[in-house]
């Protein structure tokens, strides 16, 4: 169907016909067009509008983490992109298709160097160095196949982020648009048959298999269930990768039981994760058969070549070795020693222990976690049981400090029926405590738990341990997080034990809105030397 319409009602209107119907966003000047084109599609499309660019960007990740859909948000040019990019730095580093509309100058000023206000040298240049498509659509017409083009680059094989820009007079320019029908994905490569004969060789042949699994493999829960208890295999959950199989499965661990169990590993049957740790971390490099699946060649073959690989979706090839392979004996008793040991060390951890297992006691097995970087939340991502894929969210390799907080926010969105609750520390908080304000407003209800040691704690250990003590930059001077969260109109409270903790979780999920429970604490005591990890300094 062709019909005469502004580049902004181009956009939004092509977006609702590929099923999106939510956006992230803050409005400005270049955005005028097209923020008037969500009002006029208000019935099909919710508008989210909060307090900074990259609340609007992170609200966006969480509704596609949370999902395993495309989340949209809408910033300006210039500084507003800028300000989003870390949201979309850990979009790419995570794999989550997450999609930004931004503006640019006027189209006849772009890269004159005039000093329009937003205007960057190179803005697309600069967005290349952080996503893999960036598309300027210079007229209305051109949106609808550059929007196609974009849910291509961001669903059609391994999930990544992407960037439409529009300048002002483009957006409110008019012109004969021809909307598409809707968004047909790519067909789904099929893997090589050589391939998957090669894979079934080895694990025929393999005395001590493994399965590796990373958030490549979220939407291949029922074909990695039905593998690992063909091939009797532990199912080795990436941080970013939990909840592919529940905890409560008797093949399910976590890496840290991983590292308990790679001595003995001959074959890896590796699904989509990086696998960066065992690579780098935990030695026997060239002892260890390697199977690949993934659907991104490129990945595929870091850090060196597998021995077979197969490019194609998870469940595609999982499915396939299931055709070929025969039933192994239970390996159940050696997996659950491990998970013991494993568990009577994390206890040794007694502050994060006890808290992690009220959280968990006090979520539903579908509630969903989202962690900031800090102590407890690094905790829970290696020792908390997770029982559902999409239920504990991370802000993955990239790290991205003050993450958690918004990231939860677009979770809820995506999930209003779940709880969910935030784990943040005092210092990461605040990078991101104005969506407070954006909580109260849309009235999302999400608790967000507030770990309060008056420091960016990971950092002073570091220095206190490895730099003697020399510490600079690591103490904070913080607000009453308490009164803090009142005076936005949002219930708070203090909880300085586990069974405060317990208390104050009830009493949040049980009362409509928003929620923040600070707990103060002192030095926690520290996992990482539990932990076999790729070094961050050189």
């Amino acid at each position: 169907m062709t019909e005469r319409m502004t580049g902004g009602q181009a956009v939004i209107r092509t977006l609702t016909r590929f099923g999106v119907d939510t956006v992230f966003g803050l409005p400005g000047i270049q955005l005028d067009p097209l923020f008037d084109a969500l009002y006029e599609q208000r019935q099909s499309i919710r508008t989210y509008h909060t307090r900074h660019e990259q609340g609007a960007a992170y609200m966006a990740l969480g509704y596609a983490q949370a999902s395993g859909k495309v989340g949209v948000f809408a910033v300006v040019p210039g500084p507003g992109i800028m300000n989003a990019s870390a949201a979309l730095a850990t979009a790419a580093g995570s794999n989550v298709p997450v999609l930004g509309l931004t503006g640019q100058i006027p189209s006849h000023q772009i890269g004159r160097g005039l000093g329009i206000p937003h205007e960057l040298r190179d803005q697309e240049a600069a967005l290349r160095g952080v996503v893999p498509w960036v598309e300027l659509a210079k007229t209305p017409a051109a949106a609808p196949g550059l929007l196609r083009d974009a849910f291509g680059a961001m669903l059609g094989g391994r999930h990544q982020p992407a960037v439409f820009e529009m300048a002002p007079d483009v957006l409110a320019g008019s012109d004969a648009v021809t909307l598409p029908e809707s968004f047909v994905p790519p067909p789904r490569p099929v893997p090589d048959p050589v391939a998957v004969r090669r894979a079934a060789e080895l694990l025929a042949t393999a005395r001590n298999p493994a399965i590796f699994v990373g958030s490549g493999a979220m939407d291949a829960t029922d074909a990695l269930r039905r593998f690992a208890e063909r091939l009797q295999a532990p199912v080795i959950m990436s941080r970013t990768g939990k909840g592919t199989i529940s905890s409560r499965h008797p093949l399910a661990v976590g890496m840290l039981e991983g590292q308990a169990l790679w001595p003995d590993v001959d074959v890896a049957v590796v699904v989509g994760t990086r696998f960066l740790a065992p690579a780098l971390s935990w030695g026997r490099a060239g002892e260890v058969r390697i199977i690949r699946i993934d659907i991104d060649p490129v990945q595929a073959a870091l850090l060196n070549a597998a021995d077979v690989t197969l490019v194609c979706h998870a469940d595609t090839g999982l499915d396939a070795l299931l055709d070929v392979l025969p039933q192994r004996p239970s390996a159940a008793a050696s997996v659950a020693a491990v998970r013991a040991d494993v568990d009577n060390k994390l206890r040794t951890l007694e502050q994060q222990y006890q808290l992690a297992r009220v959280i968990r006691e006090e979520m539903d097995d579908d509630g969903i976690i989202v962690t900031d970087v800090t102590q407890l939340a690094t905790f829970v991502q290696y020792g908390m049981p997770v029982y559902q894929p999409r239920t504990l969210i991370t802000p993955g390799f990239q790290g991205t400090l003050g993450y958690a907080y918004p990231t939860a926010l677009g979770a809820k969105v995506a999930c209003p029926d779940k709880k969910v609750l935030s784990i943040s520390g005092d210092g990461g908080f605040m990078f991101n405590v104005q969506e407070l304000s954006t909580a109260v407003a849309h009235g999302i209800d999400v608790v967000a738990i507030v770990m309060n040691d008056g420091a960016f704690g990971n950092v002073k250990r570091i220095q206190q341990t490895t730099y003697g003590g020399r510490m600079i930059g690591v103490d904070l001077h913080n607000p009453d997080f308490v009164a803090l969260a009142n005076s936005f109109g949002m219930r708070a409270m203090k909880a300085e034990t586990p069974d405060r903790l317990r208390g104050a979780l009830r009493t949040a999920f049980a009362s409509p809105g928003p929620a923040l429970i600070e707990i103060p604490v002192g030095e926690l005591p520290s996992i990482w030397g539990l932990i076999k990890r790729p070094p961050s300094a050189g």
